[in-house]
């Protein structure tokens, strides 16, 4: 399945979908989905995970708690390793972290991110959209929330 193209703008470049500081983002390869706050302070993406294992040198194995009030709903996960490095979180502390690779649904847009897995326990977003998974399709509005569900919600109502 190809992930669907942003409309082209007058000029012959694609336009580029527009984002909020908050919005939902669907892992087609895990049948999951969580709120992320978008992040361009962020080179990578993070996605907040528990029970991290790694089953086989090249494979991991991991919890996606989807709900921070309700740690009960959680998905079980198991892919590949696409590399093991060292990130420096925002506080400044070095942490080696597993990166891997799904793909995507973001404001209608399929697309494939890396991300590292990690514990976001303390923080309100079970993810953070960082500058890599945004470049080439999106641009964001930080003076919106949501903004790629309620464009699609504006969308259907003209039907």
């Amino acid at each position: 399945m190809t992930a669907p193209k942003p409309p082209k703008s007058t000029h012959g470049r694609l336009q580029k979908v527009v984002l909020g500081w908050s919005e939902p983002v669907e892992f087609l390869d895990w049948r999951v989905k969580v709120r992320a706050k978008v992040d361009t302070g962020a080179r990578t993406s993070a996605l907040h995970v528990e029970n991290l294992e790694q089953i086989a040198p090249d494979r991991v194995r991991f919890d996606v708690v989807l709900d921070r009030n309700k740690l009960h709903r959680r998905v079980h996960v198991e892919a590949p390793v696409l590399k093991w490095a060292r990130v420096r979180s925002s506080t400044g502390h070095f942490t080696r972290r597993c990166f891997v690779r799904t793909t995507v649904r973001i404001a209608g847009v399929e697309k494939q991110i890396d991300l590292s897995l990690v514990s976001r326990e303390k923080m309100i977003f079970r993810m953070l959209i960082g500058r890599t998974a945004l470049e080439r399709d999106f641009v964001v509005d930080v003076s919106l929330h949501h903004e790629a569900k309620e464009e699609a919600r504006k969308a259907k109502k003209k039907k």
